[in-house]
């Protein structure tokens, strides 16, 4: 019988299922080669787990068409118990996770973005763009709406907010912030980390982030409903949508995605998630060729 080691591979960390165990590694390194990355995590849970393994799946965010060579991975794991190897974008993995085989999308809004819609014969993928050129709504899209409104009001140019403090705090002379986060190796992070702040703001009434936040549910929501128009076969057709993440921790950001999406044409219902990518990285072991999202996984077999 196969032995499924699953990994749930995100930018804020790694998550791996082997052996019964859940194990977390530091995330993806976004200026490294993904699939030493991948091959040394995965070796590394074989270690610590002492599991059988003979299958490996991977959810991997941000995932390219070039990146997806899972005979490559394969090779670079060089365990010889590993048999095969399955690769998909982390919003194939997430959608299975949360809604498994029903019809509807996903919204997955952590440190990045991306929507996966399933519809009785299309599938759409909405965002993922990274965070030079997309992400909208995302942990690092609201962090840097954080930062241009602190400078704003550094300028003169933006009304004042409490985010200001929590900017001096980490760079107490604003002045040269951008230089310091120009030149750190992390700063993809960082300025996914002020999305927190926004959240706490906007829940003690800090009227900045309390417009960050609706703006980043609406992007979020806006996603959805382009996602579910693409796939919907006909007007009568009803979706579950689920919405997952640590962006939807905020109650507000919460609150105004749920406004747009009741406010949509769509028969649709908000619904929590069955389980979490991770979840999803170990159904892709049992994908069927004929199911809709079989098209975009990538296998390899030795």
């Amino acid at each position: 019988m196969s032995t499924v080691l699953a990994i749930d591979a995100g930018q804020t960390g790694i998550k791996v299922r082997a052996g019964g165990q859940d194990l977390v590694f530091p995330g993806i390194d976004t200026h490294e080669e993904l699939l030493p990355q991948l091959a040394a995590v995965t070796r590394a849970a074989i270690e610590r787990s002492g599991a059988e393994t003979s299958v490996v799946t991977a959810g991997v965010s941000g995932l390219t068409t070039r990146e997806a060579d899972a005979a490559g991975l394969l090779s670079r794991i060089d365990e010889p118990r590993v048999r095969e190897v399955i690769l998909a974008h982390d919003s194939t993995t997430s959608f299975l996770g949360a809604l498994g085989d029903v019809h509807g999308a996903v919204v997955a809004a952590g440190t990045g973005v991306v929507t996966l819609a399933v519809g009785a014969t299309q599938v759409a993928r909405i965002d993922g763009w990274g965070y030079l050129m997309g992400d909208a709504g995302s942990g690092y899209w609201i962090g840097r709406e954080a930062l241009d409104a602190v400078m704003r009001e550094f300028d003169g140019r933006g009304p004042a907010t409490a985010l200001r403090q929590v900017a001096e705090e980490r760079w107490p002379d604003l002045t040269q912030a951008y230089i310091d986060l120009q030149a750190d190796h992390d700063r993809v992070r960082v300025v996914a980390s002020f999305a927190e702040h926004v959240a706490r703001l906007a829940a003690e009434g800090d009227a900045v982030s309390q417009h960050i936040t609706v703006l980043a549910g609406g992007e979020l929501a806006h996603s959805v409903e382009t996602a579910l128009r693409r796939v919907r076969s006909d007007a009568s057709e009803h979706f579950s949508v689920c919405a997952i993440g640590g962006v939807f921790r905020s109650p507000q950001l919460h609150e105004a995605f749920a406004s747009h999406i009741a406010a949509s044409d769509f028969d649709v219902a908000l619904v929590e998630p069955r389980g979490h990518g991770i979840d999803g990285a170990v159904a892709l072991a049992d994908l069927g060729p004929r199911h809709p999202l079989a098209p975009a996984v990538w296998r390899a077999s030795a």
